[in-house]
């Protein structure tokens, strides 16, 4: 409209003058609440003042993102602060305690720190914000005949027309039109507003990978055709790896954080195996800060080493933790942290030695948490059995500061000690069923869960060699997973009496000879008792974001939409063709979305992604970097690259 009215001539934001005097006249006849309008019309000319020309006014038109180059914010004065506008329904994606009240002038409003909200709305129009990771101004949506801001829903941590208020990188309130004074406002009419997701467990060195190993499994197997044959030990870890420079270790590092970012993955847990020097590490940790996104440095050791590959004079893990820990991470208040490896099956052939005692004391003497891989086939379960029998406080004692990844396999002594000391699980649900680490251990936590203590995973990606880094793919296998156990298990339950007709051992499926239950329906028994219930998209949204805060002890900055946390916010378009109509808000996250619903991303109040687009970031040559990477990397391991091998 402006660019209609508006030759240009008269300079910014005198343009949009002229289109607020045009446009006044008629706000009686366009809107049921024409003083509010205009109040919008003078705020929206006020914030133009802080831009150089009108360009996000002609986004707003052609809906695409400005030029990067030429499309700055300056503001005078204090922290940004902005303002994430929803106007309709706001639902909690997990129960929490209700909402306190603002009253006057209180800018510090806190809800349930459990709380996860997102926003659904509907109708309206959206502004552009700025790139360079500052959000610019959006009108808010004029309040219309039938509009509800009632707290019905606060007790359940469900807010109709939330917004979320942002200062700095800092969620200043969550509620019901809040008084956004002057800051920049987000229109989210139209999306759900939510937590980013947290993703506990990715190995981003392997991005050069992807899709290599899409039919491999964990571990050689000749009888299991081309996908024993092509596998992860041998060929990712053993072949692959030890190729790598610290330049490519960087820029699959960078590009993996990148790529989730687009995905709406705010944070990671990165554990790459890939630290064979210092220069590995270092070039590791500088990706995960220029990637701009929250991350935890796993530093683990560099594959293959020392089980298959002796020491190098090179080779400092795990005693350089000291100096990575002082000259990297010695602030805790930056979006990168660390987090020690301790690999318990890493052993010295020569002298059977173990490493993670070392790595262990050393993690714990530099006030690190502990995280190490826990899965059967590589004959883990004895390890935890010892482990599980250390008296608390020891050295080597499982506690509050392991977190154990997959947990596939292992005894009842050990998961007991895992329980027992709070130690966090992190569950891969798609690579776990698909590489053969053993069925995903949820029914075992849901078995071992109560509503006073409550015992559930975390979510995490492991490999883009077999499987995608997308976290909707996440939460939908692991709910359809658990889906799929309880379910038969319950059509199972008529015939399982010890001994007795058990379920068909080819498919776990019903005996020839099926017992039956009364009711109309013969063959479908109630869910039996011991049984969990099934997950619901609740639940694995509560996986996917709070609980992964908490399994990297970030629950105080990120994992929900909490005043007084950081602003790591997720605007998911609701109106898209895969998802309209919405009907549920979880439903339509879990059961619909996908990366091209993530339209906004917003990293501790900075925005990363914007209309659909990452902001700052040189794509193209980054591909480029990426191919040569790999190339580089084949070349080096004798492996040639056939886009069509069947492995």
């Amino acid at each position: 409209m402006v660019g209609d009215l508006c030759d240009g001539r008269a300079g910014w934001p005198t343009e949009l003058g002229r289109a607020r005097l045009w446009y006044e006249p008629h706000l009686d006849r366009l809107s049921d609440d024409a003083p509010a309008r205009r109040a919008d019309l003078v705020q929206l000319e006020q914030i133009a003042a802080g831009y150089r020309s009108r360009l996000y006014s002609e986004a707003d038109e052609r809906q695409d993102k400005p030029r990067i180059s030429s499309f700055q914010t300056t503001r005078r004065g204090g922290p940004h602060v902005h303002l994430v506008r929803s106007r309709k329904t706001t639902e909690s994606l997990r129960d929490a305690a209700p909402f306190s009240q603002r009253s006057g002038g209180d800018r510090s409003s806190r809800c349930g720190s459990q709380s996860v909200c997102a926003a659904a709305c509907r109708g309206g129009r959206r502004r552009p914000a700025p790139a360079h990771g500052q959000p610019g101004p959006a009108l808010r949506r004029p309040r219309r005949r039938g509009d509800d801001d009632g707290p019905q829903h606060a007790q359940q941590g469900r807010i109709p027309q939330a917004d979320v208020l942002v200062e700095g990188k800092k969620i200043l309130a969550v509620g019901p039109n809040l008084a956004a004074g002057n800051a920049a406002e987000i229109d989210a009419t139209g999306r759900i507003v939510m937590p980013g997701f947290v993703d506990t467990h990715h190995h981003q060195f392997e991005t050069v990978l992807r899709s290599f190993l899409a039919d491999g499994i964990l571990i050689g197997d000749p009888g299991s055709g081309p996908s024993g044959a092509t596998t992860y030990f041998e060929f990712i870890l053993l072949t692959f790896a030890p190729q790598y420079r610290p330049q490519d270790v960087y820029i699959n590092e960078l590009f993996a954080g990148l790529s989730q970012l687009d995905d709406g993955v705010t944070t990671v847990h990165d554990v790459s195996q890939i630290h064979y020097t210092p220069q590995h590490s270092d070039a590791a940790i500088q990706a995960l800060f220029d990637t701009g996104r929250r991350a935890a440095f796993g530093y683990f050791e560099g594959a293959g080493i020392p089980n298959v590959f002796p020491v190098t004079p090179s080779y400092k893990y795990p005693t350089d933790a000291s100096r990575i820990k002082s000259q990297f991470f010695s602030s805790t208040d930056q979006l990168v942290t660390m987090i020690m490896g301790g690999e318990v099956y890493l052993q010295d052939p020569k002298t059977g030695t173990f490493v993670y005692p070392q790595s262990w004391k050393i993690g714990r003497q530099l006030g690190l948490q502990i995280a190490a891989h826990i899965l059967s086939p590589f004959g883990i379960r004895p390890i935890l059995d010892t482990l599980a029998a250390n008296p608390p406080g020891s050295p080597l004692a499982i506690g509050p500061d392991n977190l154990f990844i997959h947990m596939t396999g292992m005894s009842d002594a050990g998961w007991k000690a895992v329980h027992d000391n709070g130690a966090q699980v992190s569950i891969a649900f798609p690579i776990e069923m698909n590489m053969r680490h053993g069925t995903p251990p949820i029914l075992r936590m849901q078995s071992m869960s109560t509503a006073q203590n409550p015992f559930e995973p975390s979510l995490s990606v492991d490999v883009e060699c077999t499987l995608t880094a997308d976290f909707f793919t996440q939460m939908r296998s692991a709910m359809n997973l658990q889906r799929m156990l309880v379910n038969q298990m319950t059509l199972d339950s008529p015939n399982t009496v010890p001994g007795q007709n058990l379920p068909n051992p080819l498919d776990w499926g019903l005996p020839q000879s099926a017992n039956t239950v009364s009711g109309p329906f013969p063959y479908w028994p109630p869910l039996p008792n011991g049984v969990p219930q099934p997950l619901t998209t609740r639940d694995v949204l509560r996986f996917a974001t709070i609980n992964g805060a908490k399994a990297l002890r970030l629950d105080g900055k990120t994992g929900s939409l909490t005043p007084g946390k950081e602003a790591d916010i997720l605007i998911l378009d609701a109106t898209r063709i895969n998802v309209v109509p919405l009907n549920q808000v979880p439903g339509a996250v879990v059961s619909l979305m996908d990366r091209t619903n993530v339209e906004t991303v917003i990293v501790a109040g900075k925005v990363r992604k914007w209309k659909g687009q990452l902001l700052d970031v040189d794509l193209d040559q980054l591909r480029q970097q990426l191919e040569a990477s790999r190339d580089y990397i084949f070349s080096k391991a004798g492996i040639p690259q056939n886009p069509f091998s069947s492995q």
